[in-house]
C-alpha cells in the first residue's frame, strides 16, 4: 500500500499533504522528534522518534520502498529514499530523481564547503510562496499517483 513520509520538523506542506492523503485514503506519516499536534484525521500518524540528528530521517528512510512518497528538503534523505524506489519531492514540488540525487548531492557539499570557508557568508533560502504551495500540490498529486502504479 502505498505511503507518504514526512520528514515533518519544518514541512511548510503538512495541510496540503494530509489534503492529498485524504483524497487518495492513503496512509500520510508525519516523523518528527515532537511539537507537533496529532491530526484527527484518520489518514494521519504522527511519529515521534527520539531527539538526535537525523533519527527522523534514519526512521524514514528504513521503511521507504517503491510505491511510496517521501517528502523532504534533506538531500541525503532524499538520496536514500530514491535508492530505495520511492518517488521524492520537496517541498516546493521539486522531485528528487535517478538523474538528478547525484547533482543535488554534489551541489549541497559545495555549498557546505563554501559556507565553512567563509563564516560570515549570511543568507538564506527564498521565502515560501503560494506559488510554491501550488506547485507542491500538483507534484504531489502526480506522485503519489505514480507510486500508486509503481506498487502494482
Amino acid at each position: 500500500m502505498t505511503k507518504i513520509y514526512i520528514d515533518a520538523d519544518a514541512c511548510p506542506v503538512k495541510a496540503e499533504a494530509e489534503k492529498v492523503a485524504t483524497r487518495h485514503q492513503i496512509p500520510c506519516l508525519f516523523v518528527c522528534n515532537g511539537g507537533l499536534r496529532p491530526s484527527p484525521n484518520p489518514y494521519v500518524e504522527l511519529v515521534i522518534v527520539p531527539d538526535g540528528p537525523d533519527v527522523a530521517d534514519m526512521w524514514i528512510a528504513e521503511r521507504a520502498r517503491v510505491g511510496d512518497v517521501v517528502v523532504t528538503g534533506d538531500i541525503p534523505l532524499a538520496a536514500k529514499a530514491v535508492e530505495a524506489g520511492a518517488r521524492v519531492i520537496k517541498h516546493d514540488g521539486e522531485a528528487f530523481t535517478p538523474a538528478n540525487i547525484g547533482n543535488a548531492l554534489a551541489t549541497r557539499d559545495l555549498m557546505y564547503d563554501l559556507r565553512a570557508a567563509d563564516p560570515f557568508r549570511q543568507g538564506g533560502g527564498k521565502p515560501f510562496s503560494k506559488a510554491d504551495r501550488s506547485r507542491f500540490l500538483d507534484a504531489l498529486e502526480r506522485a503519489v499517483q505514480g507510486a500508486k502504479r509503481d506498487a502494482l
